[in-house]
């Protein structure tokens, strides 16, 4: 190959680009196939062979950009998504919105076709070098008569994705989130030989925030979003040292400890009393963290860059000033929710049965039909530390927030934007990850059949790959019953409301697993879901939920 600094042809490139991204960390890396990036796709399956990376190949752009997005988000390492020209460039924008908005680091590797060939209306070309314009930390086009630099264009790139500088010094305004290197190459486009050796370099990293202390003030509440974990902060201990309560919503990662109580509360009088909020991640499940915010005399946020936040920024990792030794305000809340919960725990009428009687009951149990309390009960309590748990964004997740105690455990969920498309990629990027760790744990998805629906084709795993540890765990409550928690459920008129909002379907979900290769169970009753969520066996598990006589 010709020396650093001299012009390279598509394939060169292209291989020493794919080498230099594995020097950076890159472990996984996502394929398209496609005409234009074929020296990309070919360098990475190169790589592969060589036992430097895990290649994955997906057949849509959609459903591989939200598939590394899940790796990212189990890994905290970008992993590269090749695509050629066009609308496979397109394709990549729902995810991108998304890994922009919940800063999950990913790198778009977009080819393109050379200078001459743009605005003359050559085949699957258009203008990708402004495609993702707003929504990404950094976007550069390499032209085809530049191709001199791809140990300098894959470490600045890297290193834009993971929100660090390329010479190590950490930009303080600088998040995780998407980039593009779109490289426009020009034929011959792929070489026989396509594996190059990883250069020496030092790979980009980000260095900690610096500490903030927070000092203890009467009428604090902390509340943990989604992703709050980010940065090393640690709202848990926050909480602790101030001696205050913690609203943590499940995919915060915050969930646990004596200090977090349910959302429930802000719905008592509790709420009023409150003066100050202190927010990590990006909470945004219920109606009643939005009032308290909008509400409370001051808002302090672990913030990140480019945020528009309701309160005052807060850039670095929060820690307490002191340590707040009365615990009667924190007191009042854990008693409330020991009350509220005891309340809500249903009675089970056994005293005085004899021993037929008993297992008379314990047969009509299980034999309940499933509503969405037991089913994310369930899946809530088969789920351990070991394990990783993926929430799509259907009412299925609200129920949970208000439902589950809590408990040491992993959640992901794609609340940067809270949209359902690419729940089940993401949840299979993350099983990947999970699987590559060796931790012996189980990824399970739990969605609403919407959501399933909307993503099916991600199901899709090509046949060279070993299929992760997975139950993609479907709630089928025939169509859309998110919106019966809204307004306009009571002042819309009821078949416009059916049409249009509820969309009921009833889908073949046995047919739909199968004919992507997936096995499948059908839940109708408690003992059911308990046995197939403790076989913990790879498969779409479909749950007939019942319908509360309340509406629920």
């Amino acid at each position: 190959m010709p020396d650093a600094g001299q012009h390279y042809s598509a394939g060169q490139y292209s291989a020493r680009l794919i080498a230099a991204l594995i020097a950076c960390g890159v472990t996984d890396l996502v394929v398209c196939p496609g005409s234009r990036s074929q020296a990309l796709a070919l360098a990475a399956a190169a790589q592969e062979r060589a036992g430097r990376i895990r290649l994955h190949v997906r057949i849509d752009e959609r459903s591989a950009a939200f598939f590394a997005l899940g790796l990212a988000r189990e890994t905290g390492v970008p992993a590269p998504v090749v695509v050629t020209s066009g609308t496979a460039v397109a394709n990549l924008v729902p995810a991108v919105l998304e890994a922009h908005h919940s800063d999950v680091p990913m790198l778009l590797l977009t080819a393109d076709r050379p200078a001459e060939l743009q605005g003359v209306r050559a085949n699957q070309t258009t203008d990708q070098a402004t495609l993702f314009s707003g929504i990404v930390r950094a976007a550069r086009t390499i032209e085809a008569d530049a191709l001199t630099r791809p140990d300098h264009d894959a470490r600045a790139a890297f290193a834009a994705a993971i929100g660090a500088s390329a010479d190590h010094v950490t930009d303080q305004d600088a998040d995780p989130g998407p980039v593009q290197l779109n490289v426009r190459l020009r034929e011959p486009l792929s070489d026989a030989d396509m594996l190059a050796e990883p250069p020496t370099l030092e790979a980009p990293r980000r260095d900690e925030l610096p500490e903030i202390a927070v000092a203890p003030k009467p009428g604090t509440v902390v509340l943990a979003g989604a992703d709050a974990l980010r940065d090393g902060q640690d709202p848990n201990l926050l909480a602790q040292r101030l001696s205050v309560p913690l609203i943590a919503e499940p995919s915060s990662g915050a969930r646990l400890g004596r200090e977090c109580v349910s959302v429930q509360l802000l719905e008592t009088e509790l709420a009023a009393e409150v003066r100050r909020v202190i927010v990590f991640g990006h909470p945004t499940l219920s109606r009643s963290t939005a009032r308290l915010l909008a509400t409370a005399d001051e808002v302090l946020v672990a913030a990140r860059a480019g945020e528009n936040l309701p309160g005052t920024p807060l850039r670095g990792r929060l820690t307490a000033a002191s340590t707040e030794t009365d615990r009667s305000w924190l007191g009042r809340w854990v008693v409330s929710d020991r009350k509220a919960r005891e309340a809500a725990e249903e009675p089970l009428s056994i005293e005085g049965l004899n021993r037929r009687e008993l297992a008379k009951e314990g047969l009509r149990q299980a034999r309940r039909p499933v509503d969405r309390e037991t089913l994310v009960r369930s899946v809530w309590e088969h789920t351990w530390p070991h394990d990783r748990l993926v929430l799509g964004a259907s009412r299925l997740i609200r129920v949970l927030d208000r439902t589950v105690t809590g408990k040491a455990i992993t959640v992901h969920s794609n609340r940067g934007l809270a949209g359902i498309d690419g729940t089940i990629a993401t949840g299979l990027g993350v099983a990947a990850a999970l699987d590559r760790s060796a931790r012996g744990g189980v990824t399970r998805i739990l969605v609403g059949d919407i959501t399933a629906l909307h993503d099916a084709a991600s199901l899709l795993v090509n046949p060279a790959e070993q299929r992760p540890r997975v139950q993609i765990v479907i709630g089928d409550d025939g169509g859309g019953t998110i919106f019966d928690d809204l307004e306009v459920r009571q002042s819309a008129d009821e078949a416009d409301f059916t049409r249009v909002l509820t969309t009921p379907v009833r889908a073949d979900f046995k047919g739909l697993a199968e004919a992507y290769g997936w096995a499948h169970v059908l839940v109708t009753d408690r003992a059911g879901l308990e046995r197939a969520l403790t076989e913990k066996s790879t498969c779409v598990i479909e749950v007939r939920l019942h319908e509360e006589p309340s509406g629920d």
